[in-house]
């Protein structure tokens, strides 16, 4: 046999060739059912003159009145949110520099952290070799704000003039206690690589509301200091075992938003559109022929990649931005590529129907300089949350929209290395940290869940990661221990197995 030769599906009887064959017997269960709901909802479509992009809203091209794809029977019960900006903060923020306000600590300068607080908790490399724990009471002043007298570090003015929209959370908990581990963890529910992150179960379960615009982006912020980065890549937002096209989309923050969406010099679009038609059908030939979701879900992105090729150069023109915008989130949204302006993108993908934005802003990391690093990163968010939460609000699309803000777990009471009073570092702290949501269904001026006077324990309500996850779907009017995929002969969850519950009093 020719091995350059091609092998022909069907042989002159019309039997499917051996190698086929078995590609066909093996086709699982869930592409066998997906490919027949498909066909039928395509057929039901068609009998009634049906486009399915044909309900787009008229405000912003390809945004959609309602969604398309999603599972059937998703959102099992109305939603309070429609859309989610999640900001996620790479390194775990200092909950006692920022929201944790721990007056008592003041006393205990530099003296040793008591064994019945730290109760044989396991701690990093990185300090359990010290052989000492001494304590490093914040350096920052705090004030009370707003009705709910929240305390907020003199770090977040902005931030402080809104605490009444916010509701903040201070008993979240983890079990991991190092980077990877642990961002992984609160992106997919599992310390386990694999698994499917949050926004690409919120982008299979509820379907798109633009269809010219990915359902789920990624945006990586620069920050304005860059000591201590931690390494972002791409499996914190992959699909797992979810059909592929729910991976996240990751926009580059400066120069052209996707590398070669454009097309090359000499090529115009219609050259493009022959092209992309030829490998659709080539495509569509496999994927009746093997079942394949990847040949599916490749499809589809050629197909997005194309529509992008408008979308996106209209989604990333902030030139008809007005001052005041800029007066809102503060002169630094006029650079491409810092924290900013890509919270003033998420704003726009919101209006254009983006259902899930996710924001990486790394060098939280403060095992050393938090006196010099902090105060830096905190400008790169403070004025930048503000203005996005009154954005939203004043264009009536923050009850509509869940901006979650966090990291992936909070830093030591005890210092890392040197300590002075003007300076200190913090290890990692998985047993505590404080995370703030807005908008979405979320109640406003809520302070929820309390830590000892060390910012070390949880004392009153505490929050799991699997808790924050089963609250989050609940505001997007999903019910977590009913979406489930089957994989590998289990019914996979985002929540897991074991027991998780909707947090009520966070909830409007």
């Amino acid at each position: 046999m020719n091995r350059n030769q091609p092998i022909a599906p069907f042989d002159e009887k019309g039997h499917p060739h051996p190698v086929f064959e078995e590609w066909v017997r093996f086709e699982t269960r869930r592409q066998f059912l997906r490919r027949g709901a498909n066909a039928l909802g395509m057929a039901a479509l068609a009998s009634l003159g049906m486009d399915v992009f044909a309900q787009e809203a008229p405000r912003f091209p390809g945004r959609l009145k309602e969604p398309v794809g999603g599972v059937p029977g998703i959102p099992h019960f109305p939603p309070k949110a429609k859309h989610v900006i999640y900001l996620h903060m790479v390194g775990g923020p200092p909950q006692m520099d920022l929201f944790d306000y721990k007056p008592v600590m003041k006393e205990w300068f530099d003296k040793d952290l008591p064994d019945s607080v730290r109760m044989g908790q396991r701690l990093t490399t990185m300090t359990s070799g010290q052989a000492r724990f001494p304590i490093a009471p914040s350096r920052f002043e705090f004030k009370q704000y707003g009705q709910c007298g929240m305390w907020v570090t003199e770090l977040l003015p902005w931030t402080a003039k809104m605490v009444d929209d916010m509701c903040f959370i201070r008993s979240m908990h983890t079990e991991a206690i190092n980077h990877e581990p642990a961002i992984t963890y609160i992106q997919t529910g599992n310390q386990v690589t694999g698994r499917p992150c949050l926004g690409a179960w919120v982008s299979y379960g509820l379907g798109s509301l633009n269809r010219n615009l990915p359902t789920f982006v990624v945006l990586v912020a620069q920050p304005s200091n860059t000591e201590q980065v931690q390494a972002i890549s791409a499996r914190l937002w992959q699909a797992g075992y979810l059909p592929g096209e729910h991976a996240g989309v990751s926009f580059r923050s400066t120069g052209d938003p996707i590398l070669f969406i454009n097309n090359p010099p000499g090529v115009p679009p219609q050259v493009r559109r022959t092209t992309l038609d030829g490998l659709k059908a080539l495509n569509e030939l496999n994927y009746k022929l093997v079942g394949d979701d990847e040949t599916h879900t490749r499809i589809q992105q050629y197909e997005l990649a194309f529509r992008m090729q408008s979308s996106v150069p209209e989604l990333t023109d902030v030139s008809k931005e007005p001052e005041s915008t800029y007066r809102l989130y503060g002169e630094e949204a006029r650079k491409p590529g810092t924290f900013a302006y890509t919270v003033l993108m998420a704003r726009r993908m919101v209006e254009r129907g983006v259902r899930f934005i996710q924001i990486y802003l790394n060098n939280w990391d403060t095992h050393a300089n938090v006196a010099g690093r902090l105060p830096m990163q905190c400008r790169d968010i403070d004025q930048a949350c503000y203005g996005l939460v009154q954005d939203l609000k004043q264009r009536g699309l923050l009850d509509e929209t869940l901006i979650i803000w966090g990291g992936e777990f909070g830093r030591t009471i005890y210092s890392q290395g040197g300590l002075t009073k003007d300076n200190y570092g913090r290890d990692h702290h998985p047993r505590c940290f404080t995370m703030w949501m807005a908008g979405g269904g979320v109640k406003p001026g809520t302070i929820y869940g309390e830590t000892d006077d060390f910012s070390y324990n949880i004392v009153k309500d505490p929050v799991h990661i699997r808790d924050f996850h089963a609250t989050v779907l609940y505001l997007l009017g999903i019910d977590h221990e009913r979406f489930t995929v089957k994989y590998q002969g289990l019914d996979q969850r985002l929540t897991g197995v074991e027991p998780a519950r909707v947090i009520k009093e966070l909830i409007a």
